[in-house]
């Protein structure tokens, strides 16, 4: 592990997806990108990020999905998963959380300062 904490932000959106990394970058963080579950899986076998931010709404699995297989995996069940979705009902939170999610962060006006204070929160930004 480096000294810069590298997260990995799975969007299937790229221009979602670059505009958060743009923003994470100025925090100091190395930035991995996937587009959808199978290569989410991938990059953090590959790779171990400190954190993954997770779209629910991916194409082939949802993130759900890929939240409960890092869960259920020893080697990657420490890694925290913060979902960063539109899908902002409770009962998509709960869901969310269930799977094992730390945090779940609706996209909206305040979610890239509500998501630097959760990779603050979990001690991955100081």
């Amino acid at each position: 592990m480096t000294d810069t904490p590298t997260i990995l932000i799975v969007e299937d959106s790229r221009t979602q997806a670059e505009q958060l990394s743009g923003q994470l970058v100025q925090h100091g963080l190395n930035i991995l990108l996937a587009e959808d579950g199978p290569d989410a899986l991938r990059v953090v076998d590959e790779s171990r990020p400190d954190a993954v931010i997770l779209d629910v709404n991916l194409p082939s699995m949802s993130g759900y999905q890929v939240c409960r297989r890092l869960k259920r995996d020893p080697n990657t069940a420490d890694i925290p998963v913060i979902m960063l979705t539109s899908s902002d009902s409770s009962d998509d939170t709960l869901r969310g959380l269930n799977v094992g999610a730390t945090d779940y962060i609706p996209k909206d006006a305040f979610a890239t300062e509500n998501l630097v204070a959760t990779l603050t929160g979990i001690g991955v930004l100081k």
